[in-house]
């Protein structure tokens, strides 16, 4: 699973009214959303501009950041344990099966978000160029999804409903 690249007609922004709402969906997380000027470097950024940046508990975005690289990125600090978020700088790093967990995750979180929602953020996710085995975000999640949530709820990020927990990985 990949993302990247220039800009995506159609692909939801912040600029789409999403900023607040977005802020305070990774509040409840912990985490603080930082909006540099748009024609600025986004600090932490693995991909470079536009995509989110992530720097400790930090996320880094422009006001043309896709939702789906903020919702990624924010996830990434949500699901890598605490050592590691006290240096994240760019690079999440992580295992195969954090990876998945983080797509699965940032799906969750989608439908959390007022005029986001899971079928949107997917639907951005497979323009934006993420790749899937199954050919689609959708498909993944319908399909393969089950292993990253039994993570994410063994991690203490899910709720036994599939609801997030807020918490951050311990």
């Amino acid at each position: 699973m990949i993302g990247g690249g220039p800009p995506v007609d159609g692909v939801l922004t912040l600029a789409d009214g999403h900023l607040e709402a977005i802020g305070r969906l990774l509040a409840r997380h912990g985490l603080s959303m930082h909006c540099v000027a748009t024609d600025a470097p986004i600090p932490g950024s693995y991909h470079g501009a536009p995509e989110a940046g992530v720097v400790g508990t930090d996320v880094w975005v422009r006001l043309d950041t896709p939702v789906h690289s903020v919702l990624h990125e924010a996830c990434h600090a949500i699901c890598m344990d605490g050592e590691r978020r006290r240096v994240l700088d760019r690079d999440a790093g992580g295992d195969f099966d954090e990876e998945n967990a983080v797509c699965c995750l940032q799906i969750v979180l989608a439908d959390q978000l007022p005029g986001v929602g899971a079928a949107r953020l997917m639907d951005d996710m497979d323009r934006w160029g993420y790749t899937f085995r199954l050919g689609s975000a959708a498909r993944w999640y319908a399909e393969e999804a089950d292993v990253p949530r039994q993570w994410l709820a063994q991690e203490g990020l899910l709720a036994a409903d599939g609801r997030p927990t807020w918490r951050l990985r311990a």
